[in-house]
Formats: structure tokens, sequence, C-alpha cells
């Protein structure tokens, strides 16, 4: 009897300092200030020379998937034009592939090797490429094209994520006491690889629990006259990422400069020599805000995204309507805000990725499919895109009201990780006249994904991919809540 106490209070007394481990980590996590230039919420510009630029992969009528790109042909033009500067910063930029690779486009090795002929066609030329630790396994691995491009005199620098706050914080404070400490190496280690080929530490795969990235996709260049033009968008150049659909905006004018002042806050905690040139942070003229019933865009980042979204939604009433294009949606306040917006009257269309697809590897479909089930149930319109493989990539939100349309695109999913400060994110809001080319091209674009023409199957109603199992609502919640997931 003795000895069954004995136990008892020894499993209490583990119980309980695993718990104070546990509420310090906590602590120490929440107290990572937020670096300075984030959750940035540029002032309204003119927005000018906008072009749409859409990848769709969908099923023509032989059954036959087809893909159709502009993305990254519109970055590589931006690209070739470019005599001073180009700053890119951008997730996945790697070889990674899953059990089964995809083929449609080797983006890495395009862009790798655009950059390298841009650097010797003009050595003046200053190319900062921003990336995540991801791409290196964080410190697990060495990455032959970062180093090829370090080599052509391109400025790379690996996003230091320690200096960001926590989204998984039972975790990642005890990683900051303990295994951040013991740092990393390149020359691999004992075990598989998750992401791709070869061996890697296990301090790999603590890092990686912190579930924290640099999730940005930007790019801006000048155009051998003076000026800048710029892309934002939520492709990466990962080839195994080459037949998602996705989307981007392109423009010029003073907005790109409040863009580059983005990544220079970027630049300022994680790299101690590489700067943008302070010439190109603000335009050389001064520019006055735009009348109300001009082209405009903002530059979000982070939290100032889920600020704009959350306002367009409110200000939603009868007869205005919603259309939503998300890969991950699971973001409380997003969720409800659509349903409420239903509610008063708005007619609110959601199109989903089915989260099924993972670089040949099956999901179960969190947090689509429980997020779908209360939308409906909430009187909101669902349809899914229809995948083979690839993932349905957007990651925009279009808000239309009699005089005004107004859309919110870039990197950022709609959930906990992407908009409450824990990520890299960068987004563009654009405001526009109704009649608007711009406003006209976002409108025919959904409605061809939501009503596609009989030659292009790419979305299917909401009862294809239902799934109300009660255990899916709860593990999505739980996930979202505490930071513990990939989304």
């Amino acid at each position: 009897m003795k000895a069954l106490i004995k136990l008892a209070r020894g499993l209490i007394y583990g119980l309980a300092g695993l718990g104070l481990l546990l509420w310090l980590g906590v602590v120490l996590s929440r107290s990572v200030t937020l670096p300075d230039g984030l959750a940035m919420r540029a002032p309204p510009r003119l927005l000018e020379d906008p072009q749409l630029l859409v990848d769709t992969t969908f099923i023509n009528e032989a059954g036959e998937r087809q893909s159709d790109q502009q993305i990254f042909d519109a970055i590589f033009a931006l690209l070739e034009q470019a005599r001073e500067l180009i700053v890119l910063d951008l997730f996945l930029f790697n070889h990674f592939a899953g059990p089964e690779p995809e083929t449609t486009r080797d983006i890495t090795t395009e862009l790798t090797e655009q950059l390298i002929a841009a650097r010797a066609a003009n050595p003046q030329l200053q190319v900062i490429l921003i990336t995540d630790p991801i791409n290196t396994v964080y410190g697990g691995q060495p990455a032959p094209h970062l180093d090829r491009l370090r080599e052509a005199g391109v400025d790379v620098v690996i996003t230091n994520l320690t200096a960001l706050r926590d989204s998984n914080p039972s975790y990642s404070g005890l990683w900051r006491w303990t295994a951040r400490w013991f740092g990393n190496s390149e020359q691999g280690g004992w075990l598989p690889n998750a992401l791709g080929e070869g061996k890697i530490t296990l301090r790999s795969y603590l890092r990686l629990l912190n579930f924290k990235a640099n999730h940005r996709k930007t790019v801006v260049a000048d155009n051998g006259q003076g000026q800048l033009q710029a892309i934002v968008t939520s492709a990466n150049p990962h080839s195994d990422s080459s037949a998602h659909s996705n989307i981007a905006l392109q423009f010029a004018g003073p907005a790109t400069h409040d863009l580059l002042r983005s990544e220079q806050a970027v630049l300022d905690f994680s790299s101690n020599t590489v700067r943008i040139p302070k010439r190109w942070l603000t335009p050389q003229d001064a520019t006055p805000a735009p009348a109300a019933t001009q082209p405009q865009i903002e530059v979000l980042t982070e939290q100032a995204i889920k600020r704009e979204v959350l306002s367009r939604l409110a200000a939603t009433a009868a007869g205005d309507s919603v259309d939503l294009a998300m890969f991950y949606l699971a973001d409380r306040d997003i969720i409800q805000a659509l349903i409420a917006a239903q509610q008063r009257g708005a007619a609110v269309r959601v199109l989903l990725d089915p989260n099924r697809d993972a670089f040949g590897r099956e999901k179960q479909g969190v947090p689509a499919r429980p997020v779908a089930a209360e939308l409906v149930a909430g009187g909101v319109d669902v349809r899914w895109c229809d995948t083979h493989g690839e993932q349905c990539h957007f990651k925009v939100l279009i808000v239309r009201q009699p005089d005004r349309v107004h859309a919110v695109l870039g990197s950022a999913n709609f959930t906990r990780r992407n908009l409450d400060n824990y990520n890299l994110e960068t987004d563009v809001a654009v405001h526009l006249p109704a009649d608007a080319a711009l406003a006209q091209s976002l409108t025919g674009w959904f409605n061809g994904l939501w009503n596609p023409p009989t030659e292009r199957e790419f979305s299917v109603p909401y009862a294809v991919y239902a799934d109300e199992r009660n255990h899916l609502r709860w593990a999505y919640r739980f996930m979202e809540a505490t930071g513990w997931s990939s989304f």
C-alpha cells in the first residue's frame, strides 16, 4: 500500500512539474514582442497598371488535367527588365517532392537560372532573396540552388523566425529554453526527411514543431527606367507546387515602395548586412492621396490583413455579394463574419480546397470540411475545388457593393496563424469603381470557377466532399485554438 501511495505521489509531482514547465513555456512564448514594421497597413495609394494573374488547373472534356499559367511567366518578365534592384520574398523555394512528384513545371530551377542570368547580364544589379528556413529543413540540409545564387552575387537571407511570436506556445517556450541552443547541422542526420529526400537531424524536427513561417510571396523589380513594378501572389516557386491554382496582382506606382518598406522590416531582424537602398523605400515625388472614386491599393501585412477583411465583411448589407476562394479557412472571427454577412442579406459564396491533396499524400479534410459544414449550417453557399493531386491555393476575398468592388488577395490563408501576427504574410487590398476593368476581371474570374464552362471542370457541389463528423470538427477547433497544426 505504501508503495502505491509513493507511486501516486510521484505521478502527481511529475504532472505538477510538467504543468509548471508548460505554463512557464507559454509565459516565455508570450513575452516575444512583434518586431518593428510588421502588421503594416500602408496608406491608400493610386492603383497603377494593375493586372490580374491567375494559374488554374482543371479537367478538360477529355478527362485530362490541364494547367493554364500566368504568374511565373509575368514574374520572369519583370526580372528580365530589371537593371538596378530585385527584391523577392518567397516561402517555398526548393525541390522537395512528395511520393508522387509533380511534373508540370520545374519552377525552382527556372527561377534560380533567371536570377543567375540577371546578375550575369547586369553585375551592378542588386538582387535580394528573402526566404524561409524550411528550404534548408531549418538548417538541417544544404540547399544547392541557394548556394548557387550566393555564388552569383545574390544576397540570400534566411528569415530569423525566432524573432517572431510563437503560434504554438505550449511547445515553443520550452523549445526556446532547450533545443534552440543546440543549433543545427547542414551535414544531415539520421532521420528520414518528411519533406523530401535525404536524412535530417532531430533538431530540424524540433524546429519544425514551432509551426511558424515567413509565408510571404512578393516580387519587386525596377523596370529599367527608374520605376518599380511589383507582384503579390499566393504562388510559390516550388516545383512540386507547380500545378496548384493560384492568384496574383501585378501593379506599379507608390504602393511598390510601401511593399519594399515591408520587406526592409524583415531584413532588419534577419540580416546584419543586407539592406534595400533608402532611395527605393519612398517615392521620388510627393504622392497625394487618391480620390475616393479612384482605384486604390493598400499594402497589408500580418494582422492588418485580418482587420481589413473583418471591416469589409462587417460593412456588407442586403444586396451586396461576398466571394471567397481560399485554401485554408479556419479563423473563428472570419467564419462568424461570413455567416453574419449572409444573415444580413448579403449573398455569400465560398469556394474551398477540400484539403485532401498534399504532394502525393492524402489528408483528412481539416480544416476545410468541418468549416464548410458550419458555413452551410449558417446559410452560406459552399462549393469545392475539384482537385486531382494539386491544391486550390487561392487566397482572395471579393466584396461587391453597388458602386464599389473591394478585394483582398495575397499570401495569407484565413487562419489564426496567418492573421494574428504569427506568420509573416503580405496581401494587397484594392478598392475599385464597380465598372473598373480589374473589378470586372475579378468578378468574371470567380464566376468562371463557381459555374465552370463544360470544357473546364473546376468546382463541384458541397455534397461531393461534405464531411460533418464530430471528430473532425473537434480536431479542427483544437488545432486552431492551440497552434498544434500545420495550418
